[in-house]
C-alpha cells in the first residue's frame, strides 16, 4: 500500500552502494516545462527532478543494437531487452535547490526470474536513494523487467479499460517531437521511442512507443495544474501497456479513496489503460 511513511526496504547483505554525484540543474527543469507546454517544473523542487539528473553517460559506440549502453553482465546475452515496469517514490526531506551538490546512490534489491507469456524474464528491483547537505531526501524502488530477445513480434496484451471516471484529464499528442525531446532530456537512447523503423520493424512494434516516465510525468504534472500549491509526498505507478504515438492518449484523474490520495492513469486512443499510479499529497489536503 501506497504510504508517505513507508520504512527503508530491507536491504541485502553485503550490499555495496553505486554513487554518482550531480548538480541540481535549473535549466533542464526550465527545458522539461517547454517539452510539455506547462510551467510547474521550472522552480526546480517538484518531482520528479531526479529523473533529469545522474544521466548515462555511456559513449555512443558503446550502446547495443537497441540504442541502450552494452551491459557486461552475466545475464546481458539472455535477457537483452528491459522495460521500466514501475516504481514507489516517497519523499523524505525538502527537495535541494538549484545549485545544490547532490548525491544519488543505487543498489539491486531483489532478482526474480519468471517465465511470461512472451518468454523468459528476468524481474529486478532497484533502489535509488537520493541525498543532499543534509541527507536522504527522496526514495525510488524501480521495477525493471528484462526479457529475452525474439524472433516473433511483440505481443502487445492486457487490453484493460478505466474502471473509474476522471474528474480531471488531459489529451496529448505523441508527437514525434515530444518524444525526442524527453528521450534528448532524460538522454536515454532506446530506439523504440525515435526510430520508427526501428521500433516496427526489429521490435515488432505498431509506432514509436511513449516513454513510461513520460506518462507518469505527465500525470504529476496533471496534479500540479489542478493543484498548484500541492506537495507530494509518496507516488507510485506500474505500466500496463505500451502506449504509442498512433493517436492522442489522455491523462486523467481522480480522488483515491483516502484523504488527500489521487488515483491516476493514462489510456490510449482506444480507451485502453496504459499506465496506473497512486499518489498522496503531503501536508495540508486539499479538498476534492
Amino acid at each position: 500500500m501506497l504510504s508517505p511513511t513507508r520504512t527503508v526496504p530491507p536491504l541485502p547483505s553485503g550490499a555495496v552502494w553505486d554513487v554518482k554525484k550531480d548538480v541540481l540543474s535549473i535549466e533542464v527543469l526550465k527545458r522539461l516545462d517547454a517539452a510539455l507546454d506547462t510551467s510547474v517544473f521550472g522552480d526546480g523542487t517538484r518531482l520528479p527532478w531526479h529523473w533529469l539528473h545522474f544521466l548515462p553517460d555511456a559513449p555512443t559506440g558503446s550502446l547495443a543494437k537497441d540504442g541502450h549502453p552494452v551491459r557486461n553482465d552475466d545475464l546481458a546475452e539472455e535477457f537483452p531487452r528491459r522495460m521500466w515496469a514501475g516504481s514507489r517514490i516517497h519523499v523524505v526531506g525538502p527537495a535541494p535547490l538549484p545549485g545544490d551538490n547532490i548525491t544519488r546512490r543505487t543498489l539491486t534489491l531483489s532478482t526474480e526470474r519468471k517465465q511470461g507469456s512472451s518468454g523468459r524474464l528476468l524481474f529486478m528491483t532497484v533502489l535509488h536513494e537520493f541525498l543532499g547537505a543534509s541527507g536522504v531526501v527522496l526514495r525510488e524502488e524501480q521495477d525493471i523487467v528484462y526479457r529475452a530477445a525474439s524472433a516473433e513480434p511483440t505481443r502487445v496484451s492486457g487490453r484493460r479499460l478505466a474502471d473509474k471516471r476522471a474528474e480531471w484529464a488531459r489529451d496529448v499528442d505523441p508527437s514525434a517531437a515530444l518524444l525526442f525531446r524527453f528521450s534528448a532530456l532524460t538522454f536515454n537512447t532506446h530506439r523504440i521511442h525515435y526510430d520508427r523503423d526501428y521500433a516496427q520493424q526489429e521490435e515488432g512494434y505498431p509506432g514509436l512507443v511513449v516513454h513510461g516516465p513520460l506518462q507518469a510525468t505527465l500525470m504529476l504534472d496533471l496534479v500540479h495544474r489542478v493543484f498548484p500549491a500541492a506537495r507530494i509526498s509518496a507516488f507510485e505507478f506500474r505500466a500496463l501497456r505500451p502506449v504509442f504515438d498512433n493517436g492522442v492518449f489522455r491523462v486523467c484523474a481522480s480522488p483515491g479513496p483516502g484523504p488527500g490520495s489521487i488515483d491516476l492513469w493514462t489510456q490510449d486512443s482506444s480507451g485502453y489503460l496504459g499506465m496506473q499510479a497512486k499518489l498522496v499529497l503531503a501536508g495540508e489536503k486539499e479538498e476534492f
